[in-house]
């Protein structure tokens, strides 16, 4: 089966659709979706390297829109969820602290985690959540995700055959080292929460 997942990527790098599923996954990923765009950058990227900077400037430019989706529904749902659940949990008292605290270390924590698994929707909704800058969360988002997805350019691009060769060989393991990473994304994420 991922065999079969894998071959469909790579084929589907040459289909005119591809590019929008691609955007449309970096897109979710940073608002709502588990999934990260890589299980499509990689494969497109293996199958035409010369394409590999235009496929990560598209994630980057649809992460970052889909960024500001997530910091919308953390800004918005604040008022009406957050503070009912924040009452719940008995943290009232502490929410102006963690805002604080975003505001003066928000550009560090946006960056740091851009460029990790840790899921991007969790640092957009935060965002929104504690108001930080709009502006600077753009600004950030784009540095960060522009860095992942163009770091993964540059080494498709230049070792795309290796790379290819050594995932061919052994797909179900990196497959499974990539959904540990993930899974430990979400529970770093959840032990920073």
């Amino acid at each position: 089966m991922l065999k079969r997942i894998y071959d469909w990527c790579v084929a589907a790098a040459d289909k005119p659709y591809a590019l929008w599923i691609l955007a449309a996954v970096a897109f979710a990923e940073s608002s709502f979706f588990p999934i990260p765009p890589d299980i499509m950058l990689l494969p497109m990227s293996l199958a035409r390297p010369k394409r590999a900077w235009w496929f990560a400037a598209v994630c980057t430019v649809a992460s970052v829109a889909g960024g500001v989706l997530g910091y919308a529904i953390g800004a918005l749902l604040y008022d009406s969820l957050g503070q009912w659940l924040i009452h719940l949990y008995g943290l009232s008292d502490k929410v102006d602290a963690f805002r604080a605290s975003y505001a003066e270390w928000g550009a560090v924590i946006i960056l740091v985690k851009g460029l990790t698994p840790i899921p991007y929707k969790l640092v957009t909704i935060t965002s929104g959540f504690a108001g930080y800058n709009i502006g600077l969360f753009i600004l950030c988002s784009i540095v960060a995700r522009g860095g992942r997805f163009f770091f993964v350019a540059v080494l498709l691009n230049r070792y795309g055959d290796v790379i290819r060769a050594e995932l061919e060989k052994r797909l179900g393991l990196w497959v499974a080292i990539g959904a540990i990473v993930l899974v430990l994304g979400f529970v770093v994420a959840f032990k920073l929460i």
